[in-house]
């Protein structure tokens, strides 16, 4: 199994001036990177944040950007000057929101697949070694959401899920072999961080609302520690195509072989009928 290191290394962010996406941060930085770029949209956190971290771990240890994940000039700037200024190393995906209502439901997929896609694609073509790049890691936060099913959420869930089919997809071998940079996914369990505050969570309609809100808060809480802790030990071990899970305080683990089952059973009618079929 292959040890990657943070050490020296440039890392990208999203979602990242505050909650997970700052611990994370702050997690790699404590391992020795050389740099990491906050993307947020928060532009006040995300400043305070810069300067946080500036002076704890010195001059050009940390640049915030402004950036909505959605618009790809600002996104394709925080990318391009990172590499300019620093090198790229890792892009962690990880801005996301859990709204299902009317209003908010296209923007959350915007968000969570759609600019996730956006930023995989940039960072490979980015870090490939096949185009003069040294290779690289991407890592996509997605859910156990993607893993499970519910009523309460359905857009949620299916953005979860997306995340995960697309990550082990463009992570498998074939595609790792000819650009060097792995493509890791990493499931939270229910953590506790500001996503889940009422104010910023939207269900499919009002009827379901209520009945939510006290699943959410009868349901295990982990620290944000343990979902940082998925992420570095993601970071550290995980091979290409692999889902990590970091799930109600306990260790990290690797649940890749767990998605790949999954598959062979709800693949197996169609693998009957093409041997059928020969």
């Amino acid at each position: 199994m292959s040890v990657f290191e943070a050490r020296d290394k440039v890392f990208v962010v999203t979602g990242a001036a505050g909650g997970i996406g700052a611990g994370v941060v702050r997690a790699f930085l404590e391992e020795g990177a050389k740099h990491v770029a906050i993307l947020d949209v928060a532009e006040e956190a995300g400043k305070e944040f810069e300067k946080e971290l500036l002076q704890k771990y010195g001059s050009g240890k940390a640049k915030f950007f402004k950036c909505d994940v959605t618009n790809d000039d600002q996104l394709y700037t925080a990318f391009e000057e990172t590499k300019k200024n620093y090198g790229l190393d890792t892009v962690i995906n990880n801005a996301a929101i859990m709204n299902d209502s009317f209003r908010s439901y296209k923007k959350q997929i915007e968000i969570n697949v759609t600019a996730v896609i956006t930023s995989t694609l940039k960072a490979i073509d980015i870090m490939r070694k096949d185009k003069g790049g040294n290779g690289g890691t991407v890592i996509n936060i997605s859910s156990i959401a993607g893993l499970s099913q519910s009523h309460f959420l359905p857009i949620y869930f299916a953005t979860k899920s997306a995340v995960i089919q697309f990550s082990n997809c463009i992570g498998m071998e074939p595609n790792y072999k000819v650009t060097g940079v792995r493509v890791v996914t990493v499931c939270f369990g229910v953590t506790d961080t500001s996503l889940l505050h009422v104010q910023k969570i939207g269900t499919i309609d009002d009827e379901r609302t209520g009945e939510f809100n006290t699943a959410v808060d009868h349901a295990y809480k982990q620290k944000l520690e343990s979902a940082v802790n998925g992420v570095v030990a993601a970071y550290k071990a995980g091979a290409s195509a692999s889902t990590w899970l970091a799930n109600r305080d306990r260790p990290p683990v690797d649940i890749t072989q767990d998605v790949k089952d999954a598959y062979t059973v709800m693949s197996t009618q169609m693998a009957l009928a093409v041997k059928e079929a020969q």
